[in-house]
């Protein structure tokens, strides 16, 4: 017999979401694999790209991802030579990042399987419903709980 609280996970929303974003991240890994990238990994280049030179902290409040968490999500790219981590000429203590060559060469390499992976999801999903998706999701981070 169920207790009272298995009852209530049908209505949970944190799980909802989490289920949600392990099923779409196990896919777009999936469609990365060929680039030797995974999901967070090209998040993160892509948003160093975007905002370069970028302070770690303004990057991991862009990403909603606590410092610790991208800071190991890091290791792997600086290690590989995709990313580097440079003092702040105007404070040396404040790091900031910069993708390097490679990591621009692998950046475009996996553009061409994201793209795949984002018309892939939309040709399921529908586009409407994922546009109106990505919205909800930006209200729900917008959110202070």
């Amino acid at each position: 017999m169920p207790n009272d609280s298995s009852m209530e996970f049908p209505r949970c929303n944190c799980l909802a979401v989490r289920q949600a974003a392990r099923h779409i991240t196990q896919f777009y890994d999936q469609c990365l694999a060929p680039t030797g990238l995974r999901t967070t990994q090209y998040s993160i280049l892509a948003n160093v790209h975007r905002l370069a030179p970028v302070a770690i902290h303004t990057l991991a409040s862009e990403l909603a991802m606590d410092r610790t968490t991208l800071g190991r999500n890091m290791l792997p790219l600086e290690r590989d030579g995709l990313i580097a981590i440079e003092s702040r000429p105007s404070d040396r203590r404040s790091k900031e990042l910069c993708l390097t060559q490679a990591g621009a060469r692998r950046l475009s390499a996996a553009r061409k399987y994201w793209t795949d992976a984002q018309s892939r999801f939309e040709n399921t999903f529908g586009s409407t419903r994922a546009a109106s998706l990505r919205g909800e999701l930006r209200a729900v981070v917008a959110q202070e709980f």
